[in-house]
């Protein structure tokens, strides 16, 4: 059934038909009920093309990738935020622009889309300390949701993130509460928003407890199993070795496993680990009781409204701007245990 024969069988206009389906506001609500009901009824799936001639859109979202961070596309963490992006999409009929461009290229990107009317909206991920692309988003005039946020003026866009600072401190308390003093963290890159956001966590709740903390400690990079690793091993073998870790991913904390597995230790017993962003798709944390304490947000349903926030600014653009930070839940699981003896 193609868009004529369904507007015809509705007793509506092709305009108003793909208009419905799009969310446009000046469409009334009985009418969208009416057609999203007819739609699902008759198993009719608009085609995409001609949805954007009937309605002036791109019926597309773009996310830009530099190809410094063109490792996030194999990372499991951006994974499950496009798949759970992509299921808002699919319901809208729209389509979603993944490019790659050359490191420093993203602002002459977000230009060129504005410039060509390829996508109606852009996502933002990873927003820096030092952001220039919410500023330049604002000036050309697309749509766009932040994941994370940036500590950039004026701060009215819209954005979901996740309470980082508060879930840092609460993991340090935990290990501070079982009695570990040297405490290390395992970050990401500290240039990134989040990162910095993580490390104040946990920095104000070692010096609310008077524990110095140790740079010797601290690390900072890409959150793979290999930074984990050898980070972690670097650490264990030094003369004052960390009783406890706590790690910005659960890939880098697979890393902490296999480094402490190598030198005879156990995770929970020798070693404390607690861990963050540890519910992915297709990488579990265990089934009945979580190999690793952790931190737990979903970036699947971080994706999902994030798209769903982006596709109302397109179809309300004067709209207020939403501004959600999320609270993690702190998930015990078998990595955390009392710090050992001296």
């Amino acid at each position: 059934m193609n868009l004529k024969e369904f507007s015809e069988l509705l007793g509506l206009s092709p305009t108003t038909v793909s208009r419905a389906l799009g969310g446009y506001p000046e469409v009334k609500e009985e009418t969208r009920r009416k057609v999203a009901v007819a739609a699902r009824e008759h198993n009719y799936r608009p085609n995409r093309r001609a949805a954007s001639l009937a309605t002036g859109r791109a019926m597309a979202i773009g996310h830009v990738i530099p190809t410094a961070l063109n490792h996030e596309m194999v990372n499991p963490v951006f994974a499950d935020f496009l798949a759970g992006a992509g299921e808002i999409y699919a319901a809208a009929n729209y389509d979603l622009i993944l490019s790659v461009v050359a490191d420093g290229d993203e602002l002459r990107a977000y230009r060129q889309m504005a410039s060509t009317g390829s996508v109606d909206g852009i996502i933002v991920h990873g927003p820096r300390v030092e952001e220039r692309r919410i500023d330049l988003l604002r000036d050309i005039g697309l749509p766009f949701v932040v994941h994370g946020r940036a500590p950039v003026e004026p701060t009215d866009y819209n954005f979901v993130d996740v309470d980082n600072v508060r879930s840092f401190r609460r993991a340090t308390d935990l290990l501070l509460d079982l009695g570990h003093r040297r405490i290390a963290l395992l970050n990401g890159h500290e240039v990134m928003d989040f990162a910095r956001r993580r490390r104040d966590g946990y920095v104000s709740a070692l010096t609310a407890r008077g524990v110095q903390m140790r740079p010797d400690l601290m690390f900072q990079g890409e959150m793979s199993e290999q930074n984990g690793f050898r980070a972690a091993q670097s650490m264990l073998v030094g003369p004052e070795p960390p009783t406890a870790f706590i790690v910005s991913s659960l890939i880098m904390a697979m890393g902490v496993q296999r480094a402490a597995h190598d030198i005879g230790l156990t995770i929970g017993r020798d070693v404390s680990v607690v861990t963050h962003d540890d519910m992915l798709g297709y990488l579990g944390n265990g089934e009945d009781i979580p190999i690793f304490t952790a931190t737990r947000s979903s970036v699947r349903a971080a994706g999902r409204r994030c798209a769903e926030i982006l596709l109302d600014r397109i179809a309300h653009p004067g709209a207020a701007p939403v501004q959600e930070v999320w609270e993690s839940d702190l998930i015990m699981g078998a990595s955390t245990g009392p710090a050992p003896p001296s």
